[in-house]
């Protein structure tokens, strides 16, 4: 087997891999809003855009690690994501390393990603839906 077959081999467990990894980060930031943990000073009133913010990063990072509802998850957190930018961090300056924006960027265009890529292997999405490709025999 080459290199090239192994890299194949591997593309959608690391796919997997990847979107587990973005949600437990993105989580983090809906767990620091709602729950207070880890630690913060902000904690922001409810039902206002930054504790709805924070109920999309604790539901979304959630279903997005265990890989349910993938892509359309992906397509609203990557939405989210523009609109975080683009509201919080893009007025502060035009450079996102200075507006602390740059993670935005990229929770954004990793959501975006996993739109059109799927889940990856190692999720519930395909687990469901290798379950029912398969016929179903009665005993």
């Amino acid at each position: 087997m080459n290199s090239n077959e192994t890299l194949s081999l591997w593309t959608p467990r690391v796919l997997s891999i990847l979107r587990i990894v973005a949600a437990f980060l993105f989580l983090e930031h809906g767990t620091q809003k709602l729950l207070g943990f880890p630690a913060s000073e902000f904690s922001p009133d409810m039902l206002f855009l930054p504790w709805i913010a924070g109920l999309l990063e604790l539901v979304g990072g959630v279903l997005l690690i265990l890989g349910l509802f993938t892509r359309p998850v992906a397509f609203l957190l990557s939405g989210q994501m523009a609109v975080a930018y683009w509201m919080a961090h893009a007025p502060q300056s035009f450079f996102p390393v200075l507006n602390g924006g740059d993670s935005a960027i990229l929770f954004c265009f990793v959501f975006l990603y996993l739109v059109f890529a799927g889940p990856g292997v190692w999720s519930l999405d395909h687990m469901l839906k290798y379950k029912s490709a398969t016929p179903q025999t009665n005993p």
